[in-house]
């Protein structure tokens, strides 16, 4: 069964998340914003996607605050991560936003919030999962 880390701030968004993966999806679905457990699950081939919250209010790494977008170009420059699919998900959806922040993280695709089409939110994230 393939996993999905969920990597969110908010409980209840990760929880809506994690609910729609579970019973649309059929996937296995893990939970975190501690930036260490994310990077270490992702070396570890512990995850075959990644849902990747843009704005993450309490996220460190090494002392330093970090986003979404910082975690995504630490995990896309990484050759043992490089090739994990990662989705943005973000409440930032104004015109413009996607392509900049695809661009900017070098993200695989990008999804905002509020999720309202289920089935396209499931749909997207298994069509970037390995086969």
């Amino acid at each position: 069964m393939k996993t999905v880390l969920i990597v969110e701030d908010d409980l209840i968004n990760a929880r809506v998340f994690s609910k729609i993966l579970t019973k649309r999806g059929g996937l296995n679905v893990k939970h975190t914003e501690d930036v260490e457990e994310v990077v270490n699950i992702a070396r570890a081939g512990e995850a075959d996607a990644i849902l990747m919250d843009v704005s993450l209010a309490n996220s460190t790494y090494q002392g330093e605050s970090v986003d979404g977008i910082k975690i995504t170009q630490m995990l896309k420059a990484d050759e043992k991560t490089a090739s994990l699919p990662i989705i943005l998900v973000t409440a930032h959806a104004m015109e413009g936003d996607r392509e900049n922040f695809l661009e900017q993280s070098g993200a695989d695709d990008y999804i905002s919030k509020p999720v309202v089409d289920h089935q396209g939110f499931v749909d997207k994230i298994l069509g970037l999962l390995p086969q």
